[in-house]
């Protein structure tokens, strides 16, 4: 039996999920990676953590698969996106950890770029705000803070890449130094409009053109695995950013179909076809995907903290023991009991894009217990959700018959069902939650000819839940009037 295996690189996990034809996960392997907080704002990760443990999965997923009598027709990566480690060309070996996405140190650098006038330039080309969320200016301050990098990729010496681009790189022993259309839109040094890198935006940022990889439609020839690496040697043929991936898994490739994924943060981005559509309250204009040379673009805002509030009630405040503990939690209680918890542990991200605003909880009173602090941290993903909603709708996105989720908050019947309240709009689960992973597994099946079209795809998307809206309008104002004033007040600390 043909099956596809898809090697999703996240932000606090990798894993590596083997999918037949039809798009059903068929097994497993997972492996959470070390967070690095070394300053306040500052977030990192090990590049060589991050290709130890894919491999280790790797070998273990393709030895379960042989063992079944399968065979791998493609490999396909999605990744953590922005995320940015240099590294150098002859050892493959990284100059420091890799910057992650999150990470806030060069937002006085994208403050001066636009005192300086250059926001307007940035976003015209590049769909993107001039933030440091994005990898160009974590590429500068790698060139300017390592010892003798700045001068190495001068000289050729070093490469760049996200995340994806950094695995290609090991996995096919450094033969390929490529990434996809939608990695390279959001580098800010990508123009989406002529798809290529622009020479302007290289300039503005101080980047070497000789550090950039190739860039490739998103199912596309990517090399094979290394000889030796693995059993046998097999094509890597997709590859995209975890959301667009996310969007081609919930099949959203008819103009004005919207997912939204709920990670370690949340991203939702709307199909808005073979037209840019220019945001005026900022959110995204970015790639969907490419394919045959052919762009598909989308509206995208981006939230940096959902899941990882949760992850912080766990791992941090020690409120609870597991995830799936939070359901039974936030339901047990009638309501939020006006508390509210902003989760801006880096920032605020789309529409307020506020990198100085900190996390706070509001509305703590003697009677507040660990239930009411879970569910505040389960409904700020909500209200989030619903900030991102209210300024795609602004944009002129128009009506919006359903939104598409995924990620591991997707499986939370409660925040599933509150969501639908807040946004007053209908939520679809689909039976394959795992939809970022899928993707990509999607695209390296178009790439091996398992799939003729986009229409067989679409074809394997099925429902698993839907969750229709239920609470009083008078309800919905009076908790999304709570959540704005608590998030003005962490924005003029």
């Amino acid at each position: 039996m043909d099956c596809l295996l898809a090697i999703d690189q996240g932000t606090t996990s990798t894993r590596c999920i083997l999918f037949d034809r039809q798009g059903q996960a068929l097994h497993t392997v997972q492996k959470e990676l070390t967070q690095h907080f070394p300053h306040d704002g500052w977030v990192e990760h090990d590049p060589e953590e991050i290709w130890t443990s894919t491999l280790g999965l790797l070998r273990r997923i393709t030895a379960h698969a042989a063992q079944q009598g399968w065979r791998v027709a493609g490999i396909g990566i999605t990744n953590q996106r922005e995320t940015t480690v240099l590294w150098d060309r002859k050892t493959g070996k990284p100059l420091a950890r890799a910057i992650v996405w999150q990470d806030r140190r060069t937002a006085e650098t994208c403050r001066r770029l636009v005192e300086a006038g250059h926001k307007d330039k940035v976003q015209q080309k590049t769909g993107l705000l001039l933030d440091s969320y994005f990898s160009a200016t974590k590429i500068s301050w790698l060139l300017d803070t390592v010892p003798g990098a700045r001068a190495a990729a001068e000289r050729g010496e070093l490469a760049f890449g996200t995340i994806d681009c950094f695995l290609l790189w090991r996995l096919t022993g450094g033969a390929s130094h490529a990434t996809d259309a939608t990695n390279a839109a959001r580098t800010l040094l990508y123009d989406i409009h002529r798809q290529a890198w622009d020479e302007e935006l290289l300039s503005l940022f101080g980047v070497p053109a000789s550090l950039l990889p190739e860039i490739k439609d998103n199912a596309a020839d990517f090399g094979t695995t290394a000889e030796g690496l693995l059993d046998h040697r097999i094509t890597i043929g997709g590859m995209a950013g975890d959301q667009q991936a996310a969007a081609i898994g919930q099949a959203c490739f008819t103009p004005g179909m919207v997912k939204s994924t709920y990670g370690t943060g949340c991203f939702m981005l709307m199909n808005t076809g073979s037209n840019p559509v220019p945001s005026k309250n900022s959110l995204l204009t970015t790639l969907a995907y490419r394919l045959n040379g052919q762009a598909s673009y989308a509206l995208e805002g981006s939230i940096f903290v959902a899941g990882a509030a949760v992850q912080w009630l766990r791992d941090g405040l020690k409120l609870i023991e597991t995830a799936g503990q939070t359901e039974s939690l936030a339901s047990g209680l009638g309501h939020n009991a006006g508390v509210y918890l902003v989760p801006a542990f880096t920032g605020l991200g789309a529409p307020y894009w506020d990198p100085d605003a900190r996390g706070a909880i509001f509305g703590l009173t003697r009677a507040t217990g660990i239930a009411e602090i879970v569910r505040a941290a389960l409904e700020a993903v909500c209200y989030q959700t619903s900030d991102l909603l209210a300024a795609m709708n602004a944009d002129g996105a128009g009506d919006i018959y359903e939104i598409r989720v995924d990620g591991g908050m997707a499986a939370n019947g409660w925040v599933m069902q509150f969501l639908a309240d807040i946004l007053d709009t209908p939520v679809a689960r689909p039976a394959v939650t795992e939809t970022t992973a899928l993707g990509a597994a999607f695209l390296a099946g178009l790439q091996a000819g398992l799939f003729d079209d986009l229409d067989q795809i679409a074809a394997c998307w099925h429902r698993d839940a839907g969750f229709t809206p239920r609470l009083a309008e008078r309800e919905r104002k009076k908790l999304l009037a709570g959540w704005r004033k608590a998030v003005d007040r962490v924005r003029s600390c």
